[in-house]
């Protein structure tokens, strides 16, 4: 453990607190165990009041063009940035994905990548801004959550769910690019109307049909089983609205997504999906999988999910394959499977993934301190473009259908108190025998220290 006072603090932003907050909570009690100071909260406040923040360490969560502007204000306040890319599991062809997904600048601007395994590095390095970037296969801190000695973390809510909607299926989505929460957000939609057949035209085209199939899927699956619950879960960016109108009236349909998935995937009697990484949780807590594939490209579909999953490619095979998870017919798991995702995620056993990245922070030296920072005319450029974003920021988030909208931003990031967290710091530090004297306090809106009691 560092002395204290001289570790850098970290600074961990969550984006989507339902996929994000639960597995930063536990890397920031880890970091905070090793002498760490740390500040968690919404990614949106953090960036919102980053002039104000102590020189640190910056976990960024993906390296994508919006990102590419607060790291250059980072950077110039004298921050490190180490970063990690939340969509790298699941994800298109290695040449879109280098392109879409690490903007220019951003790798330039971090001092090391935090890859889900094996794979992800690889394709990480292929990238010509790489060049002088530590990359490190950690892993990601969600798969923490998925082992055994985590998952009774999640036990009250699985009983709870077990009461509330008794017998249920999970349907889990991930067309936010075409069914966002605001319309004209979804930046697949202005490809529909190109009559091209280049990669970008041509995969909106096959994402809205698979919307539409999953869509129609939502009442043939409810009147299949209607002794059971649909649970219709959409992607944290996605218009739930959508999704009910599918349902048209039924009953036996909710369209919910409150809470870590974790505890709806272990309630669940099966879960349905079309690549998402969620079906790689499923696969890792050891639940029923059915990926619905009614239209097949193998250009866009991620081979992983599939791979992991039981495939169904029209409705009657959907229902087969369901019925077969109700009845406990369907097998989970199995040695092949294993195998291959060991190539794509780090850290599913031995050292947690968390205390791998705390150890790739602390061999990095972050544990002594920070670099020298820039020089003052640097740092009071980037202070004054801060201040500047945070003016515009508030100003856009009156503005309807904004991505900065107040409602965007609560839909992501709802509020949460310190007591929940604390009580989730609690359990963490029962179930491992760690994490004596961490406690939570509240440093600013939707912003909170993780730390000792000294």
């Amino acid at each position: 453990m560092a002395a204290p006072g001289t570790a850098a603090p970290l600074i961990v932003p969550v984006e989507s607190q339902v996929r994000e907050l639960d597995a930063k909570l536990l890397l920031a009690c880890v970091a905070a165990e090793r002498g760490f100071p740390v500040l968690l909260g919404s990614r949106n406040w953090l960036h919102m009041g980053a002039a104000g923040l102590p020189r640190g360490v910056y976990l960024a969560k993906s390296l994508r063009q919006k990102s590419a502007r607060m790291f250059s204000i980072f950077r110039d306040l004298g921050h490190e940035i180490v970063a990690w890319d939340e969509e790298g599991l699941v994800r298109c062809p290695d040449p879109q994905y280098l392109g879409r997904n690490l903007a220019p600048g951003t790798l330039q601007r971090t001092s090391m990548f935090l890859a889900w395994g094996a794979d992800h590095e690889r394709v990480l390095r292929m990238h010509p801004d790489a060049q002088g970037v530590e990359t490190c296969a950690t892993g990601n801190p969600r798969t923490d959550l998925l082992r055994p000695e985590l998952r009774a973390c999640f036990d009250a809510e699985v009983r709870e769910l077990e009461q509330r909607y008794g017998p249920f299926l999970l349907l889990n989505t991930n067309f936010g690019r075409l069914n966002h929460f605001f319309h004209d957000l979804g930046d697949m939609r202005p490809h529909l109307d190109r009559d091209s057949d280049d990669f970008e035209a041509t995969r909106a085209r096959h994402r809205q049909a698979l919307l539409d199939h999953f869509l129609e899927a939502v009442p043939f699956i409810a009147d299949e089983f209607p002794d059971h619950q649909l649970v219709v879960r959409p992607h944290p960016s996605e218009n739930h609205e959508t999704w009910r109108r599918a349902a048209g009236g039924r009953a036996n349909v909710v369209v919910v997504n409150e809470g870590s998935v974790i505890p709806w995937l272990m309630a669940a009697r099966a879960m349905i999906h079309n690549g998402c990484t969620t079906s790689i949780e499923a696969f890792l807590l050891g639940r029923p999988i059915v990926t619905y594939r009614p239209v097949v490209c193998e250009s866009f579909d991620d081979p992983l999910p599939v791979a992991l999953s039981h495939a169904a490619t029209d409705r009657e095979g959907l229902a087969k394959a369901l019925r077969a998870a109700v009845n406990g017919e369907l097998e989970v798991g199995g040695a092949e499977r294993r195998a291959e995702l060991a190539h794509h995620v780090t850290g599913t056993e031995g050292r947690l993934v968390c205390d791998r990245i705390v150890d790739a922070l602390e061999a990095r030296g972050y544990a002594q301190g920070l670099p020298p920072a820039p020089p003052f005319g640097t740092r009071a450029s980037a202070w004054l473009r801060c201040q500047k974003r945070a003016i515009s920021k508030r100003i856009s988030r009156v503005r309807p259908g904004h991505r900065n909208h107040r409602d965007y931003w609560r839909h992501r990031f709802p509020p949460v108190s310190v007591e929940v967290l604390q009580a989730r710091v609690d359990r963490f530090a029962e179930l491992l025998g760690r994490f004596e004297g961490i406690h939570v306090s509240p440093r600013s809106r939707n912003i909170f220290r993780i730390g000792g009691s000294s």
